[in-house]
């Protein structure tokens, strides 16, 4: 009785230990493989493992197909591993520029195979039925994760039932080493109803011809929009080698916004729609293609060849669950008389540097025994944003010498990142300064004459060099141009300054007139802020507290142009109200106005002065002070805000935020004092940023300190959309193993466990007896806490016998002991199934009972007995979603037939 209730529990406990050291180990593969080189086909892709029953991923990869032919476009198809609605709500690529020029993933019914893979680039298409794009990547774009609450619905009544996939190879050069190719994407996949539905809508030019030579060819694209409305979130450009810009708009009542604008020469990615708008029936959607046909010797056309070109924009956006449309396309040619009122950003080239350009072309080749490590794509500027973790907190050790400020007004940075500090000295601006015409009621107290312009070391704070003595009355404004010249405003002599970095007395060039207010272009009324272009040498003037508008200047004083304040809707113009400070944007060459009263930044295009966004937050309350911009990450841009006179103020605090999608990626305030009225801010290179305060007289250092808490979960731009799993990982192991679903070969469903964060421990790693001890109790705790599985129920009932067994042993021993005393041995020899029992049970010592010895004797166990069931799974580290590189370029594939536009 006793050997066959000991087979028992040791069969127990074996198959205990298999059921959870399975999904431990599938797990553990399927992370290997998640990410593997698209390349690398000798990873076994597992199949479906037990995790919350509402999330799931699907693995889609090409089976190590070897391309013969340049060019060729291959599709394999899986179906939608339910038959029940799901949404995707997350698309992680798994491919490389240098093997694939783009990859498509499109829904359907009826593909034409769902076996293996096909050549989809001859007569066979993709689908037999008609098939919805849902998915593009090209040129290392980075994965694409959709907002919250939005998700491509899939399965049941939407006729999407299989997924294909197709990959466009197109230079058979990059398998001249025969490697097989796996590239492919992984669909995260929830069962959880979506309250918006995600769909595509491809704007695309079908017939453009680029004359050689052409120096600008335009591609024009337009349609009235005739459904439900939709929210664009997202876009995507798409061409070849010629392609130089992409935009895309909405025009509703004459008025054309952004939906997005980029070069198709970068990371062909879904970035984030430029605005926040809805399209409604009756608005039209318009895009244009900016081609160049320089370098050229024949007519290039639209086509699926690396040698041919493509116009392509994407939206992608979301509708009412009840109303939603997964699929719109639009191929119409557009109007001359519609497109010559096109902004002008849409035709300037957004400049991609040589280098660049070089590393991102289609079908680069390099020279064997090359180092690989160049042509390896550097991170996207978007992506280094989110990841940054920086948090800006006060530097209260700086200055380290106190300063002898004024109110201080403004402040720049010479080329060498050293601060400059404008400050009005003994002189304020009070509620006497100006009478009713914005005349300057002080000039008996004469100009300032302490010194005004105070260059500062920005790391401790000591005075390198003083100017600006006896030339101001009301200093307000101040930035320097390439050569070190300070640009300032005086609002008491309504004046503009360029002055030498020299310390040279006299200004090199003033712009109006002193004491003299005015509207017309050879006069200002309280101008505050100056703004310079390093590439031309233009300068802007924000004017000001009387004036509502932008004037522009050649660099040598002479009147260009002025405007005033840009609108979203024709039908809700609102003027500037103290245009208040100014910043020029290199990289893109706008520039910001921070419209101070009506709390919001608003971005211009620096040659032509057209509109081009705003930037306002609830977070601003009812003013912005000053803006300031960082060329890094893709711009940044920082502000500071005021309290507003009119019951909209929130708290005084300074704000970063991303250009491209105008979040606020930190919110900073100092720690030992408080903003009293920040009126001015500067970036330093390093990423420190200095806040000029003109009640409290003084400047702040805030410099980065990496803070978990304040890490982004984007990327590309786009918001991840968190999955919620209840289920611990420790639950899922005790679980059995569910069939796993039939799917062809290279799909993979893969159950997306929530593994708790916990510092690995290495395999090899010996423990201490305290440690294991300590981490037992550990798992214990909670394996306690969430339930016991019937698999331990049904272990512990097999125990008892051997418990009882033991108990019954053990008190034998005691009574013999007693009876012979301590110094004799005593040995039991088998003379029944309990002794046989016993027999096994002792070790090399008569007498005692060594559990670990009769578990080592068994295939799997060592002499710790049952710490490895105890432990296992303990050195399992949470899936890291956002741990790919992958950068991802653009697609282009033949189009898909289309009846009719809509």
């Amino acid at each position: 009785m006793g050997v066959l209730v000991c087979s028992v529990l040791v069969l127990a406990l074996v198959g205990q230990s298999h059921s959870v050291r399975n999904p431990l180990d599938r797990f553990k593969r399927f992370q290997e493989a998640a990410w593997s080189d698209p390349n690398d086909c000798s990873q076994t892709r597992q199949p479906f493992v037990l995790s919350n029953p509402s999330n799931f991923s699907l693995d889609l990869r090409m089976p190590g197909v070897i391309p013969t032919v340049s060019d060729s476009y291959y599709c394999m198809a899986v179906p939608v591993p339910t038959s029940r609605e799901a949404y995707i709500v997350d698309f992680v690529p798994h491919a490389s520029m240098d093997t694939a020029h783009h990859m498509l993933l499109y829904g359907c019914r009826t593909p034409y195979s769902t076996k293996g893979y096909w050549d989809c680039g001859t007569e066979q298409g993709t689908c037999e039925d008609e098939a919805k794009i849902m998915y593009a990547w090209a040129r290392d774009a980075p994965p694409t994760k959709l907002p919250k609450d939005v998700g491509f619905k899939v399965g049941g009544d939407t006729r999407i039932t299989y997924f294909v996939l197709q990959i466009h190879y197109g230079d058979v050069k990059n398998f001249r080493d025969h490697h097989r190719d796996c590239s492919g994407l992984t669909l995260r996949m929830t069962s959880k109803p979506q309250p918006y539905i995600a769909g595509m809508y491809l704007m695309m030019s079908v017939d453009t011809v680029i004359p050689p030579g052409n120096t600008v060819t335009n591609a024009d694209i337009a349609c009235t929009y005739e459904s439900y409305p939709m929210h664009p979130f997202a876009f995507r450009t798409h061409t070849h080698r010629l392609g130089k810009v992409v935009s895309g708009y909405r025009i509703r009542n004459g008025q054309w916004t952004l939906i997005g604008r980029q070069s198709p020469q970068l990371p062909q990615a879904f970035y984030p729609a430029s605005n926040d708008i809805e399209v409604k029936y009756g608005d039209t959607l318009a895009a244009r293609c900016v081609f160049t046909g320089e370098g050229r010797t024949t007519k290039t056309r639209i086509g699926g060849t690396s040698n041919d070109e493509m116009c392509n924009f994407y939206i992608m956006y979301y509708m009412d669950n009840k109303h939603s449309v997964p699929y719109m396309d639009c191929m119409d040619h557009g109007s001359s008389s519609l497109f010559r009122n096109i902004p002008n950003e849409a035709n300037v080239p957004i400049p991609v540097s040589p280098d660049h350009m070089m590393s991102m072309m289609h079908g680069s080749a390099h020279k064997d025994g090359e180092d690989d490590s160049v042509l390896q794509q550097p991170k996207r500027e978007e992506e280094e944003v989110l990841d940054q973790g920086a948090h800006l907190e006060e530097l209260d050790s700086w200055p380290e010498v106190e300063l002898q400020l004024g109110q201080v007004s403004g402040l720049a940075l010479d080329s060498d990142d050293n601060l400059v500090i404008f400050h009005r000295g003994d002189h304020r601006w009070g509620v006497n300064s100006f009478d009713n015409s914005a005349l300057y009621q002080q000039k008996s107290l004469g100009p300032i004459q302490q010194s005004t312009i105070l260059v500062v070391d920005p790391v401790k704070g000591n005075v390198l060099k003083a100017s600006g003595r006896n030339m101001f009355y009301l200093p307000h404004g101040i930035t320097t141009d390439k050569d070190n010249n300070y640009w300032v405003t005086d609002v008491a002599l309504h004046q503009v300054f360029k002055l030498s970095k020299d310390e040279k007395e006299k200004p090199l060039l003033v712009l109006g007139e002193a004491f003299k207010p005015g509207s017309d272009r050879s006069h200002f009324c309280q101008p505050t802020d100056v703004a310079v272009d390093p590439e031309t040498g233009n300068i802007f003037v924000s004017d000001g507290y009387c004036n509502s508008r932008i004037l522009k200047f050649s660099p040598e004083g002479k009147y260009l142009s002025d405007w005033g304040a840009g609108w979203l809707d024709r039908r809700r113009r609102v003027p500037f109200q103290i245009p208040h400070s100014l910043a020029f944007l290199p990289d893109k060459r706008e520039l910001l106005v921070a419209d101070r009263e009506n709390g919001r930044v608003q971005c211009f295009m620096a040659d032509t002065g057209e509109f081009v966004k705003e930037i306002k937050r609830d977070e601003f309350g009812g003013e912005v002070f000053a803006v300031s911009y960082a060329p890094v990450h893709g711009g940044l841009v920082y502000v500071v805000n005021g309290e507003s006179p009119y019951g909209h103020s929130a708290p005084l605090r300074g704000f970063v935020l991303n250009y491209s999608t105008n979040e606020i990626l930190d919110m900073f305030a100092p720690d030992t004092q408080k903003f009293k009225m920040p009126h001015d801010i500067v970036v330093t290179k390093d990423g420190s940023v200095f806040v000029g305060d003109a009640a409290s007289d003084s400047v702040i250092k805030f410099v980065p300190s990496e803070r978990a808490e304040h890490r982004s979960v984007k990327k590309g731009g786009i918001e991840v959309q968190e999955i919620e799993e209840t289920e611990t990982f420790v639950q899922a192991n005790l679980k059995p193993i569910h069939k796993p679903l039939e799917q062809s070969p290279k799909a993979t469903v893969q159950k997306l466990p929530e593994v708790p964060e916990k510092e690995p421990v290495p395999a090899q790693q010996a423990k201490t007896p305290e440690e294991k001890e300590k981490e037992k109790g550990k798992i214990a705790n909670k394996a306690s806490a969430q339930g016991l599985s019937p698999g331990v129920i049904t272990t512990l009932l097999l125990l008892l016998p051997l418990v009882l067994v033991i108990t019954i042993g053990v008190f034998i021993r005691w009574k013999k002991s007693r009876m012979y005393g301590d110094g004799h041995e005593v040995k039991l020899e088998p003379s029944g199934s309990s002794g046989g029992l016993l027999g096994k049970l002792r070790g090399k010592a008569a007498g005692t009972l060594n559990l670990g010895n009769f578990f080592a004797s068994h295939k799997g166990y060592t002499r710790q007995g049952f710490d490895r069931l105890s432990t296992e799974g303990s050195d399992l580290e949470k899936d890291d979603e956002d741990a790919t590189d992958s950068e991802n370029e653009e697609y282009s594939a033949p189009p898909p037939p289309v009846s009719a536009s809509r």
